[in-house]
């Protein structure tokens, strides 16, 4: 398999043939292909002015709730910070999500690249707030207040007890026994990878298809709902 073909413009290290050989390794239950394209993504957004971030998260939602599909990287020393669960949102799925939005109110998860970005103190407690890179995919995250915040029903109990984790109104929350280490490794304009294998979207994406202009400026207001 061909791993990379990355924008000839960029001039970003950190998400070459090496780093994915590297991170790989460290997370050999990562589909290599949803890395793959985290690492395409996110190398594309650098190559149209993102800063070059020092830990990326990756998110696979096309596996159910009760895995573990949060992965968090440091990408300088290639190591695999973080494994963990994640939560979608009520209305993408039950226990596996199928359908995602970029819609406010619609309670639904969104894919594709976003930057985490100022950690605040909200009604979930120490949260994290992300901007959305893709226009027409993700760009209202903030306006729609999909943050990363820590939630009671996001644990082994709840896998337990009823085969998946508990659902948010579109935020990827974490356990809270986790939410600080998340919130503090990904802080200040780290990326968050979230990836479904949505046809259209992998067809359509600016950034896995690395077209220049193509990273969103969103400055909406924000909140925390869910």
């Amino acid at each position: 398999m061909s791993v990379f073909l990355f924008a000839a413009e960029s001039t970003a290290d950190d998400f070459d043939s090496e780093t994915f050989r590297k991170l790989s390794a460290e997370a050999p239950e990562l589909n290599a292909m949803v890395l793959e394209k985290a690492l395409q993504a996110s190398r594309c957004a650098v190559s149209n002015g993102i800063s070059v971030p020092e830990r990326l998260a990756v998110i696979d939602f096309s596996l159910p709730s009760a895995r573990q599909r949060l992965w968090i990287f440091d990408l300088k020393e290639h190591r695999l910070l973080l494994r963990d669960l994640v939560a979608h949102g009520k209305n993408s799925g039950m226990t596996s999500p199928s359908m995602f939005s970029n819609i406010e109110g619609s309670h639904q998860s969104s894919i594709g690249l976003f930057r985490a970005q100022e950690s605040y103190r909200g009604k979930h407690g120490y949260s994290l707030r992300l901007d959305g890179l893709e226009p027409g995919i993700n760009d209202l995250a903030r306006q729609r207040a999909i943050v990363i915040h820590g939630a009671d029903y996001v644990n082994e109990d709840w896998v337990r007890d009823y085969g998946r984790i508990g659902r948010s109104h579109g935020c990827p929350a974490v356990g809270r026994d986790v939410i600080r280490q998340v919130v503090d490794n990904l802080k200040g304009g780290q990326l968050v990878f979230k990836y479904y294998p949505d046809e259209q979207w992998l067809q359509s994406s600016g950034l896995l298809n690395c077209e220049k202009g193509q990273v969103a400026d969103s400055k909406a207001p924000s909140g925390s709902r869910s």
